[in-house]
């Protein structure tokens, strides 16, 4: 089944310890949708400006996504601009230009209004719940979102969270939202509102999955060399609604199994600056970091 996802598509400008790309391409729908990709097809709600090149157009078209639901306006691209020190688990935020986002008003293409699956990227919550408003009968939503929102728009955020399935947020937002220091706690008081699974992204630590009654933990892939995790996040909700999509499986092992295949896309992801490395990314190469995460994570059952 293919999935929706609305969200940005921009120009980022990050620098690292490791090197510094400029005007690359970016936004959480691309990096979703190019993740997502690899499982299932995508189709993507975004806006862009006169200045954003064809070519990115055509990359996207090329991982079959459909762009039929991107706007083009006058105006300029969204561009981010970021800076990571040695702990690459937190961007210092630079310069934000929103640029033709502030005119954005979603708006699905009647083909995309009964898509099964809808992702919510990281937008403002009033344009989320614009779009809830706009698909019949979707199988499963999920969300994502950011301090921004939770300082600025906390009911409106509250508003959404009550009508997804899913939330995915990192660490340091789960306690924002809530006011409670405990990660565990500020999980229950999450799915309290009325989403049925909150999965909170830990950066280099992995990926909590919480249920009222159940938590799962997956680590993060072990990995020598990391460039840059702009968009890891937004990868890894690619890979494990891609891999839902693809299969049809709601069941708790199929959604732990997503966790992990969301955890491998974003550890390729954090390799290369921008989507390099998933531009050089073969489905090959997911099944075998699949298979190690199986390894990295497997032990014997014993009696004391």
């Amino acid at each position: 089944m293919s999935i929706v996802v609305v969200g940005t598509v921009a120009f980022d400008t990050v620098e690292t310890p490791f090197g510094r790309g400029e005007n690359v391409l970016g936004g959480s729908a691309t990096y979703f949708s190019t993740s997502a990709s690899f499982f299932t097809d995508v189709s993507l709600v975004a806006v862009v400006g006169e200045d954003f090149p064809e070519e990115h157009v055509t990359f996207l078209q090329s991982r079959n996504i459909d762009t039929v639901g991107l706007q083009r306006i006058p105006g300029k691209t969204f561009h981010w601009s970021g800076r990571y020190g040695y702990d690459l688990n937190e961007a210092q935020t630079l310069d934000t230009q929103l640029n033709v986002l502030m005119d954005f008003k979603p708006v699905l293409p009647e083909s995309y209004r009964d898509a099964e699956y809808l992702f919510l990227a990281n937008i403002d919550p009033d344009l989320q719940m614009q779009v809830l408003e706009q698909v019949r009968k979707p199988k499963l939503v999920a969300c994502d979102t950011m301090n921004f929102w939770i300082s600025s728009k906390p009911e409106a955020l509250k508003k959404v969270l009550q009508n997804v399935d899913i939330v995915v947020i990192n660490e340091g937002e789960a306690r924002q939202f809530t006011g409670e220091a405990n990660l565990v706690k500020a999980a229950r008081q999450i799915i309290a509102l009325g989403c049925k699974r909150l999965v909170v992204k830990r950066g280099e630590y992995g990926v909590l999955m919480f249920t009222a009654e159940t938590v799962f933990a997956a680590p993060a892939y072990p990995l020598e060399e990391v460039f840059d995790p702009t968009g890891a996040g937004d990868t890894f909700a690619g890979g494990f609604m891609g891999y839902l999509a693809n299969t049809g499986d709601l069941s708790e092992e199929g959604l732990r199994q997503a966790i992990v295949f969301g955890s491998v896309m974003a550890s390729f992801n954090v390799e290369d600056f921008s989507l390099n490395r998933m531009k050089r990314l073969e489905y090959k190469e997911i099944q075998a970091r699949f298979a190690s995460f199986k390894v990295l994570t497997s032990f014997r059952d014993i009696s004391i």
